[in-house]
Formats: C-alpha cells, structure tokens, sequence
C-alpha cells in the first residue's frame, strides 16, 4: 500500500535510549523459566525483556507475561501466514535507528549493553508489526477492509450520507544516502535536496528534473486519502498545497520530500470506507485494540502454559 512506504519512525520514541553507553548488564542465566505449548522461554529471554521494559521506562514486572503472550501471538501469525517478513523489520528497525539519530550498528551497540540485544529488539519489532495483520484477519476490522454491510451501516448512522475527505496525489524524492556514508554527507544532501524544491517542476516532470541530479529517486505513491498518509508526513502534506512540495525530513533512505501532484475533496465509497476506519482507530488510540485482547484471551484459555 502506498501508505507503507512513507511509514517512517516505528516505535520512534518508544525507547528512552541512553545519550551515553551504560555499562554492560550482568550476566543472567539460560535456564528454562516457562514453556508455552512446547516452546521453551528461558530466564535469558525474560531478563532481556525485563530490561527492554527498562527502557521503555515501564516496570520489569511484566516481563514474564510479555514474552508468554509473545510465543502466543508468533504462533498464531505464522499458522495464518500474517508475518512480516524480515525485509520490511530490517526497514523498520533502521527508521526508528535513524529516528534516534544513530546508526543501526550504534543502535545494536546500546541495546547490547542495556542487555537487550539487537536480535531481541527484531523479534519484538517483528511481533509488533505481524500482530495487527492476525487481528485483522481474525476479526476484519480495524485497518482491514469494512464488509459492504458495516459500510453501509455506518452510513446510515451518519445520517444517510457518505462522508467527505481529502484526496492527495503524491509523488516522492528521495536525495539517496548510502548508509555508509550517512554522516559524512547527511548534511550536503539535505543542503542539495532543500535547494531543489524551488526548481521541482511537477510531478509529470519530475523524472527529467531528477535526472538532472547525483543518487536522486522519484516514486510515485498514488491515490492516498488524507487519513491513510503517516502522521509524521501528514501535517507537512496538508501545509504545502497542491502543485507544491513539502519540507524536507531526514529518513533511513536519505533525506525526502513530497510533490502534491493533485488534491482534491471526495465523496465515494472508499473515502467513506477510509473515514470510518481512522474513526474506529483513533478510538484505539490511548488504549490497546479490544480485538487484540479479546484475541489474546482466546488463546491463553486453550493454551498449555507450563512454570518451570
């Protein structure tokens, strides 16, 4: 989806990581703590999670019950097939890195000596991401698609019409920055790519314009509605206007922006079907999804959870 590929920042500021590297966590043991229908879950993986909770600046208390609702959710995603895959974690594991302003190698080197490790954080960032596609499929709500039914109830609750939305056209330009060179050049570039913002011609000519530059990407993104664009480009795209560019922003690509190719107000079956689903998660917002717990309760209930 179009949406996805803007969809920068994961989990950014999800962790209180340190401006300075801690002194390395005391060794734990590897023992077997709990077994969750046959799969083992070692004291190690729970002091892990105990101290990614840390982080988080939440209680270590809860690590235990963390990593047994974790060996769950793994479950279940991959007998429905729902599981990211490790292309789209990596991804998402650089842009909250680049996020924090460090290298994903100065990512790994503080969540090692915090005594998370580098490996853990995947898991979890991976967990995090396949879980909702397993609830959605479970359920069909949320981000999944509303039945012809639920829309046209919805409708009928918003008083017999379909509700208006805005439409954008974008297009993006990436000012490539290989990872190796990040520091190095992270600066020149985004010098370069804010003093091509005055001379971009369009997105019908963006390509030529892009040809005319060094490591310069243009993609096209297509129909979004203004729901469906990532909160963290989403006030930069209303503020721009049609036929303009955004401002540009530093992502795990190098340093972007967006062309408004084309905004318009609609009133269509999809607008509609977009609506009502930022409306039901905005109503998750400040709370975890009921699907999910419900979800969550299921499997617990049927499954063998075994305390060494």
């Amino acid at each position: 989806m179009a949406a996805d590929i803007l969809r920068a920042g994961l989990l950014a500021g999800a962790l209180c990581l340190p401006t300075t590297l801690p002194a390395a966590a005391a060794g734990s043991g590897t023992g077997v703590a709990v077994v969750v229908n046959g799969t083992p879950i070692t004291t190690g993986d729970i002091a892990k999670r105990a101290a990614f909770l840390k982080l988080q600046r939440q209680s270590s208390a809860g690590a235990r019950e963390q990593m047994i609702d974790e060996v769950l959710k793994r479950a279940e995603v991959l007998r429905l097939q729902q599981s990211v895959s490790t292309e789209e974690v990596d991804a998402a594991v650089a842009r909250f890195a680049a996020g924090n302003k460090l290298s994903v190698a100065q990512l790994s080197q503080v969540l090692a000596q915090a005594g998370v490790g580098i490996d853990h954080f995947k898991s979890y960032v991976a967990i995090s991401m396949s879980w909702p596609r397993a609830v959605r499929l479970r359920f069909g709500t949320g981000g999944g698609r509303l039945s012809n039914e639920e829309l046209v109830r919805r409708m009928q609750e918003n008083g017999g019409t379909k509700p208006v939305t805005t439409e954008y056209f974008l297009q993006q330009v990436i000012f490539v920055v290989p990872a190796a060179k990040r520091n190095a050049i992270i600066g020149k570039r985004q010098a370069e790519a804010n003093a091509s913002r005055s001379a971009y011609p369009g997105c019908d000519d963006a390509k030529t314009f892009a040809a005319t530059m060094r490591d310069v990407s243009i993609r096209n993104l297509g129909r979004m509605m203004v729901q469906e664009i990532p909160e963290d480009w989403r006030p930069l795209v209303e503020k721009a206007g049609e036929g303009n560019t955004t401002t540009t922003r530093v992502t795990e690509r190098g340093v972007e922006y967006l062309g408004i190719c084309k905004k318009r107000q609609v009133s269509d079956d999809l607008a509609a079907e977009v609506v009502f689903r930022a409306e039901d998660l905005g109503k998750q917002k400040g709370g975890e999804d009921p699907n999910s717990v419900k979800y969550m309760e299921e499997l617990r209930k049927r499954a063998q959870i075994l305390t060494k």
